[in-house]
């Protein structure tokens, strides 16, 4: 697996270093968790009251980590900067010192989101193992669907950006599908190869790669615009939020893929197929 899943590895007690994807500098070195957590759904306020006979009693409160806590969502994950002299309440981005890339945002004074999609957590006692852009990105999406599609029974998802806009819609098909592929030049080995989807096997003169097929709509310079909204009231929709620049790579991917299948087969009901491998 390019990327592990954040509820399976990371562990507390254990020492982690927090890598940028993208150049490699550490983001955060040796820190050490007592509690991993996960957080409920982000409506988890509004269902407060179908539960309790009272007036809802955590109105008033956020869920904030403490110094020792790592909260994980669907797409992010909640620490404590451990900053005192950090007052400031305006949420704010968190850029990569050294590559300048968007790495997550600060919600309050002492609590950081750091994005799934930027960020690599390898164990304190190993080292930075770089993966390419975007088998990290499409590793990182994928396993987040497969976990909402079989935690929620949910198929389809909006991507919105750090700034509210949507800019994707997905509908998952299958996630369970195989690819198998000879090794030699093929049109769609081409085409994504020229993006860094290196899907290279073990040995043998077949590859084989575990894929998602979904359905997708880009939402950007007001496309697709009344579905958008439809969907974003639609109950059976579950919003997946990311850095903006990474929805943006994100739909360039889906793209390439497409453009990898011939051409009777590119759409569906007028949404775009996309095979991603994972």
């Amino acid at each position: 697996d390019l990327a592990f899943t954040l509820r399976e590895s990371l562990k507390p007690h254990k020492k982690y270093v927090f890598y940028c994807q993208s150049c490699g500098d550490i983001i955060v070195k040796d820190r050490k968790f007592l509690r991993v957590l996960p957080l409920p759904s982000e409506n988890w306020s509004d269902l407060v009251e179908e539960w309790c006979c009272h007036p809802n009693p955590f109105a008033r409160s956020t869920l904030h980590p403490q110094h020792d806590d790592c909260f994980l969502g669907d797409t992010f994950f909640l620490l404590n900067s451990g900053n005192e002299s950090h007052k400031s309440k305006r949420t704010t981005r968190v850029i990569c010192k050294r590559c300048k890339t968007m790495l997550g945002e600060t919600i309050s004074s002492d609590t950081i989101k750091y994005y799934a999609t930027e960020v690599i957590i390898q164990p304190a006692e190993g080292s930075f193992s770089p993966i390419p852009r975007s088998q990290f990105v499409q590793s990182m999406v994928a396993q987040c669907l497969v976990e909402l599609s079989s935690a929620k029974s949910t198929f389809r998802f909006t991507v919105k950006g750090d700034n509210g806009k949507t800019y994707i819609l997905i509908w998952l098909l299958n996630s369970d599908t195989l690819l198998v592929e000879s090794l030699g030049s093929s049109s769609s080995l081409s085409v994504l190869t020229l993006f860094g989807d290196i899907f290279m096997p073990s040995s043998g003169p077949v590859g084989t790669w575990n894929a998602l097929k979904v359905l997708y709509q880009p939402c950007i310079k007001y496309r697709n615009k009344e579905l958008a909204d439809a969907w974003e009231n639609d109950m059976g929709v579950h919003p997946l939020k990311f850095p903006s620049e990474t929805c943006l790579e994100l739909l360039l991917m889906l793209g390439l893929s497409t453009a990898s299948l011939p051409p009777s087969l590119r759409c569906m009901n007028s949404f775009q197929v996309r095979i991603r491998c994972y």
